[in-house]
């Protein structure tokens, strides 16, 4: 082949990627900028974007009624507590009710977080269904209309979103299948909130359901994750306006043998660093049934691990956030202020996980009670 032919090639390769960009250097910056700021040094993410069916549950649990109302007042009082938690929650994930909701007097739940710092999330995603030709797993629906909603969630107020796919780990899945359908539905969503300046949390959940050991699902989450990073660069997602959300690499739940924080720690970082780019500005993890003081202790060690780690790592929980404060709470008005208390606790012992800066005190009742639940969905 002549070298002129295999020059034109070679050209053609480099500049095929960037083409068609479709985002300006403004909203680029704009997009690292908000991502920036959720994650920024000793802060994470409050995820309050339960399904009216998940908080259903939630409730039965403290013999509290699931209405909007009830709903509504639980929110509240998550969202006013005191500045203590100012230096530790950079963003919230609401659910599309609670995004209309207002306060007492009248106040937009979106205004209220905005004023007190935080980033206004979205969950955009329409739920898990089945996938086809597999052995029970799952997609996550809602890509239609995604384009149009996030148009109107960004003029509502929200600047960053979150979209979960589920894998689970058995003798015969992940199937490549399912892995490759879930990080191109991951990707495109990416892409689609990106057009709209909002910033997309990308959650891969490997669940924690099964016995499999810490190998196992190390390996399942780096096989996961390189899917997922191929799948955003096929969709020429802007990594530095994005921001991961994925399983501790942690053994199955029903796993004879139980590992320390510090080996949890060095699987899960080094699972990352074989396949997460240091152009991510953050690792928002989810807390996948573990207990409160668990999931805060894990942290922690992830954050003291010996090993380089490019990008912010932190928290997205949501029940190892709230549990506690949930209990607490009971449905009862005059509670109020304990249940802000317990949430401003967790708040700021994950915080100080963020940094690696936390010291457990033996936490004893609510704090140790596992939050596993088989199946999960929300």
């Amino acid at each position: 082949m002549p070298a002129m032919i295999i020059f034109s090639v070679v050209e053609f390769m480099i500049t095929m990627t960037h083409a068609y960009p479709f985002l300006s250097t403004e909203q680029k910056k704009e997009l690292s900028d908000i991502a920036q700021r959720i994650v920024a040094a000793g802060k994470g993410i409050l995820a309050a974007d339960e399904s009216t069916g998940s908080v259903a549950k939630r409730f039965q649990s403290i013999n509290a009624e699931n209405t909007e109302e009830n709903r509504r007042l639980y929110r509240q009082l998550l969202f006013t507590a005191d500045d203590r938690v100012g230096p530790c929650i950079g963003g919230v994930i609401f659910f599309h009710e609670t995004l209309y909701q207002k306060t007492d007097d009248g106040k937009l739940f979106p205004q209220l977080v905005k004023e007190k710092g935080m980033v206004v999330g979205i969950k955009v995603d329409k739920g898990v269904v089945p996938l086809a030709g597999t052995n029970g797993e799952t997609t996550t629906q809602g890509l239609d209309g995604l384009y149009e909603r996030c148009a109107e969630y960004k003029k509502d107020g929200a600047d960053f979103a979150k979209w979960r796919c589920v894998l689970k780990i058995t003798p015969t899945t992940p199937s490549q299948l399912a892995i490759m359908e879930n990080a191109n539905v991951l990707a495109r969503y990416a892409s689609i909130c990106q057009m709209h300046g909002i910033v997309p949390i990308v959650e891969p959940e490997i669940l924690p359901d099964g016995d499999h050991d810490l190998q196992r699902c190390q390996y399942v989450t780096e096989k996961v994750l390189a899917a997922v990073y191929k799948a955003l660069s096929d969709h020429h997602v802007y990594l530095e306006g994005t921001l991961l959300k994925p399983n501790m690499v942690t053994a199955g739940h029903s796993c004879p043998k139980k590992y320390n924080p510090h080996e949890i720690a060095m699987a899960t970082v080094t699972a990352l660093r074989r396949t997460v780019p240091p152009a991510v500005p953050g690792v928002t993890f989810l807390s996948g049934g573990q207990s409160e003081a668990e999931a805060t202790i894990n942290l922690n060690a992830i954050n003291q691990c010996a090993l380089h780690r490019p990008w912010a790592l932190t928290f997205s929980f949501g029940r190892a956030l709230q549990a506690s404060a949930l209990k607490a709470w009971g449905g009862k008005k005059e509670n109020g202020k304990a249940c802000q208390e317990e949430y401003i606790k967790r708040a700021l012992n994950n915080s100080k996980a963020s940094l690696g800066k936390f010291e457990s005190s033996g936490e004893k009742g609510a704090a140790q009670e596992s939050l596993f639940v088989a199946d999960h969905a929300y």
